[in-house]
This record gives structure tokens, sequence and C-alpha cells, in this order.
């Protein structure tokens, strides 16, 4: 009697590809993927106050102090955009890269007891970092908008909508790459190096600094000659820099075809290094986390 071989829906197998992304697994999952994004959106200001008014109050606040310190004592020049504008564009951009980043990067850290008892396709836990933090950009975004408006409306601001306004989405996606890929390349490094954990919130505010958030490429290029290689070849001040030329499309402000390639091509890149090195680290690491 020949015994009928059993056939299996799934197979999980610990042997992995150097560059692997399951898109099918990943739709099967979907559900799951759906229910991370919702917990991070509903717990990040839930025991809070205010709650959901942090996502109006953070960047306009903070927009609020750069047009003072920079703008008005440093006295950086922003061209014919208004200061608080321009700032509130650049926290904006800013502030989705930041929170991908420092989100993915715990993914390990912050998972390891779901991690340890069920499987599932890990690379949703950094992905859906991604979108729940797409949600809060929307918002931010909502309100850099209603600030264009006054200012061209009723302020009187020399700033009109152009074609290169479709570059946003671009943009959009290279801020998600960046965030994704830096945050899965340190998520990794800090189940062996717990310091990298701490040094991630200084280092993320230093390269705010070095990125073009409160100034134009062109002002620093300007009044530090000797330094500006620090924004010319950091592809966080070109996507910065691009973000705000798509949306005010003013002299002052820099954008060319063959840096959004470049920048395009490095997140690439760093998007594969950090899927290669997630994919074989969690293998093993709840050993050592």
């Amino acid at each position: 009697m020949q015994l009928s071989e059993d056939k299996w829906l799934f197979q999980i197998s610990a042997k992995r590809k150097l560059i692997e992304l399951n898109f099918r697994e990943i739709w099967r999952y979907r559900d799951l993927l759906m229910l991370f994004v919702k917990r991070d959106i509903v717990t990040v200001y839930k025991q809070t106050v205010l709650g959901p008014l942090w996502f109006f109050i953070q960047p306009l606040f903070t927009s609020v102090i750069f047009t003072l310190v920079f703008n008005n004592i440093a006295s950086i020049e922003t061209g014919i955009i208004p200061a608080f504008l321009f700032n509130l564009s650049g926290i904006t951009a800013w502030n989705y890269f930041k929170v991908c980043l420092t989100g993915t990067a715990s993914t390990f850290r912050t998972n390891k007891g779901i991690f340890g008892k069920v499987y599932f396709p890990r690379f949703i836990v950094p992905f859906s970092k991604v979108i729940s933090n797409l949600v809060k950009f929307g918002i931010q975004l909502l309100i850099l908008t209603g600030f264009y408006i006054y200012y061209v409306g009723f302020k009187g601001a020399d700033l009109t909508i152009n074609s290169y306004l479709l570059l946003v989405p671009v943009y959009i996606i290279l801020m998600a790459v960046y965030g994704l890929g830096m945050g899965m390349i340190i998520s990794t490094l800090t189940t062996k190096y717990r310091d990298l954990a701490i040094l991630l919130t200084f280092a993320t505010q230093l390269l705010m600094y070095v990125s073009a958030v409160p100034y134009p490429i062109s002002e620093f290029q300007m009044k530090q000659p000797q330094y500006s290689w620090v924004v010319d070849y950091n592809p966080l001040a070109q996507i910065i820099e691009g973000f705000r030329y798509a949306i005010f499309h003013t002299e002052n402000l820099q954008f060319d075809w063959t840096g959004l390639m470049y920048t395009g091509l490095l997140g690439v890149i760093l998007f594969l290094i950090g899927l290669i090195l997630f994919n074989r680290t969690e293998k093993s690491f709840i050993d050592t986390v």
C-alpha cells in the first residue's frame, strides 16, 4: 500500500536567500500588518492629556523656535519663502524620516517577546512603522498646506504651484526608504551593542543640523564654503532641499536630476544592505537580545 504524501500550503524554512523580500507572504499577513499599524497610531499618545493634538503641536512649536533662533537671531535668509513656512516644510519632511528611523531601529528589542513565540514575516514590523508614520506625516502635510494657503492668500507671498509638485511623492518614498534602510541596519547592531540605542537620539539630532533642515543649502555654501561638502554629499540634505524645491520652486533652493538619481540609487543600496542584515539577524537575535 502506497502512502500518499501530504501537501502543505506553506513551508517555513531557516534557509534564506541573501536578498529576500517575499511580497506574497507579506500580503497573506496583511491583516497582521494593519493591526500593527493601528497599534502604532493608537498607542503613541494613548495616555497623554492632549492626545493626537501632539501631531499638530510638535511641528508648529519647533517651527516657531527655528524661526526665532535661526532666522531672527542668526539671520539665515530664506529668500521669498516666509521663514516660518520654510521651517515648517523642512521639519515636516525631517520628522517623517526621523520617526521611521527611530521606530525601525528598535524592532528586535521591542518585539523580542512576540518574535520568540509565533512566526510571521519579521519585515512586517518595520514596514508597519513606515505606514503608520505616513498617517502622521499626512496630518502634518495638511498643516503645511494650510499655512501655505494662508501665506499666499492672505500675506501675499510670491509663491506659485508648479509641475515639480509631482515630485513630492518621490521624496516621501525616499524618506521612507532611507528611514527603513538605516533603521534595519541599526536594529541589527543594537541586538549586540546596546549603546547604539542610546546614541541614536543624539545622532539623529546632530544629523538634522547637517541635513539642511533649518537652512537652504545655498546659504550654508555661502557662509561656510569650506564645509559645503557636508551638505553637498549628504543624501538627506538633498531630500530635504528637493522636497522644499518641489513645493516652493524658488531660486534660492537647489535641485538637479543628477542629485535626485544619486540620492535614489544610494537609498536603494542602503535598503538592500539593511534587508540583508535584517534577514540574517532574525535567525539568531533571540540568543543575544
